[in-house]
């Protein structure tokens, strides 16, 4: 009896690879995957932004300061005079503009646009409505405008 050939064809032989190498790679993948997610943005090339850097690295005051803000709008105030200076007109006074900025800043008001704060307004009257129908106590609408601004203003720090 002659020895059994085992004899494929070349569909057989081809469907056997993927069947066999499609587990493998899924389970590569699978596990691969997350680590490579993780990388993204990471490496020899990557930009560090200040807020990646961990707050003690910084070197003035904390971002969301008083102190800050003050700084940072005098430095804007600064560049202001030193352009109206360079082109021959006459500069504005740097502690003068920076105190009426921060008296307006410690009146209360927002500064926000009025259009905003009507929108906003809006939002606060829905949302009292509804709390209203589901049977919860309602918001001061007034003072719940002012949060919404307050949080508003304060996405950018």
């Amino acid at each position: 009896m002659p020895p059994l050939a085992l004899s494929l064809s070349t569909g057989e032989a081809i469907l056997i690879i993927v069947l066999v190498a499609l587990p493998i790679s899924l389970a590569t993948f699978v596990l691969g995957a997350g680590n490579a997610l993780k990388q993204i943005g990471k490496g020899q090339f990557a930009v560090e932004f200040e807020t990646d850097l961990p707050q003690r690295a910084s070197d003035g005051p904390p971002a969301g300061s008083g102190q800050a803000r003050e700084a940072e709008i005098r430095q804007m105030l600064e560049a202001k005079a030193y352009r109206q200076r360079a082109r021959g007109e006459t500069p504005v006074d740097v502690e003068a503009e920076l105190a009426k900025l921060l008296a307006e800043r410690s009146r209360g008001s927002t500064g926000a646009d009025p259009g905003l704060a009507e929108e906003v307004r809006q939002l606060v009257v829905a949302r009292n409505e509804r709390r209203m129908r589901q049977g919860k106590e309602p918001l001061d609408i007034d003072e719940e405008v002012e949060r919404q601004l307050q949080e508003l203003e304060n996405l950018g720090q």
